[in-house]
């Protein structure tokens, strides 16, 4: 085996990442460039706008990854990108340019699916101890792992593959899914209701801590089996990816966030606040660069207490659902990942919540939480091991499943 070196690349959605880890455990470089500032303007991204920001950022960022990394092309063991799910346009930046890499090189080509990176993500901070750690010594095993992000909501069983037994990339048996919006979505369409900016789970995040959680009494409905979902019932509207017909799951685990987002406009009408919210959005709009605390500043009361009460119910949804699972599975562990688990609240509630029950969790850093191509490079190891490469007739798979 050579250096264990791998260049990871993303370019999934609105960011334009590549990263050199080293061995699947120790990051040697991660450069990430944030389209969030092409993107604010219209309070969500916008595909071609994303694709275009790529192609200009993917050559610089991948030289700057290498220079940090203090390796050439000619060191690195292997190439490795994200092939789905995610935007068409965005995927094939990212996919064409690995696969130049690795053709150039005479190196292999790795296929990573952006959840499963995702789930590595945690892995790779757990075990970030040095060349040859095994992430999964880290964490008993297997884990239930909740994906949480503007695109996906998951809950997926990992299994690493057996020491001396198997090689190769790590099992996941799909367990639960939103039938609808994803979380983090509701979060940035929430926060975009209220007036506040893009992406909205950090503002929402901030902001929450100031108002009462309890004021206004959100709830979930309980999901019902539905006869239209049988058979070939894989019709959830969520970006995140193909999916098991919904009816070969149980209800119990499946999540819908569209219902609380229109919780929320409903009591902003009934409460006559939208033209409040209006002018906070002007307000904050006509600001160089506006902070959460301005946003502090032009929020009342009752527009904090509707804040902290969404957030609570969100997350009070997910943590309820995400142990009820791990306990049904007989998962040893949590792993919460994707960048709804960089939110303050919900890392002090699953962290009680695992105590309580005596279960280890694990997060990713907050750096590794949002899009990045270290967990990409991370995922690719076992792959690599494994010999598990991609042919330069890669494509990419907007829709990509996995499990």
């Amino acid at each position: 085996m050579g250096s264990g070196l791998i260049l990871g690349i993303e370019s999934s959605c609105d960011e334009t990442a590549a990263a050199v880890v080293e061995r699947g455990t120790l990051t040697r470089s991660s450069i990430v460039a944030s389209q969030i500032a092409t993107h604010a303007p219209y309070g969500g991204v916008v595909p071609e706008l994303a694709s275009r920001e790529h192609l200009r950022n993917i050559v610089p960022i991948t030289r700057a990854a290498l220079e940090q990394a203090g390796c050439g092309l000619g060191d690195l063991d292997a190439v490795a990108v994200t092939h789905g799910p995610g935007l068409a346009g965005a995927l094939l930046v990212g996919i064409t340019y690995a696969k130049g890499l690795a053709f150039a090189q005479g190196i292999p080509l790795i296929a990573v699916n952006h959840l499963e990176g995702h789930i590595h993500a945690v892995l790779l901070a757990a075990g970030q101890q040095g060349p040859g750690t095994r992430e999964q010594d880290e964490l008993p095993m297997p884990a239930l792992a909740l994906v949480v992000s503007g695109g996906h909501t998951h809950l997926f069983l990992a299994r690493p593959p057996v020491a001396g037994v198997e090689i190769g990339a790590w099992q996941y048996t799909l367990i639960g899914r939103t039938l609808d919006d994803a979380a983090g979505e509701a979060f940035d369409k929430v926060a975009k209701l209220l007036g506040l900016g893009y992406p909205g789970g950090p503002w929402i995040d901030y902001l929450a801590q100031f108002g009462d959680p309890k004021a206004v009494p959100f709830g979930f409905a309980q999901i019902k089996d539905k006869a239209h979902l049988q058979g070939n019932g894989q019709i959830a509207r969520t970006k995140g990816a193909r999916t098991a017909p919904i009816a070969d799951l149980d209800r119990h685990f499946l999540f819908s966030f569209s219902g609380i987002k229109t919780a929320v406009l409903r009591y902003v009408e009934v409460h006559g606040m939208r033209a409040v919210c209006e002018a906070r959005q002007r307000a904050l709009a006509a600001m160089a660069h506006p902070t959460w605390q301005d946003a502090q500043a032009l929020c009342d009361r009752q527009t904090l207490d509707l804040i902290a009460s969404f957030q609570h119910a969100v997350v009070g949804d997910l943590l309820r659902k995400t142990f009820a699972a791990a306990e049904a599975v007989g998962a040893a562990s949590v792993l919460v990942t994707g960048g709804v688990a960089a939110n303050r609240e919900l890392r002090v509630r699953f962290t009680a919540e695992a105590a309580e029950r005596g279960l280890p969790v694990a997060f990713p850093t907050l750096a590794l939480s949002t899009d990045n191509a270290a967990m990409i490079a991370a995922a690719a190891w076992p792959r690599f091991l494994g010999r598990e490469f991609a042919g330069l007739g890669l494509e990419a798979d907007p829709r990509l499943t996995l499990a």
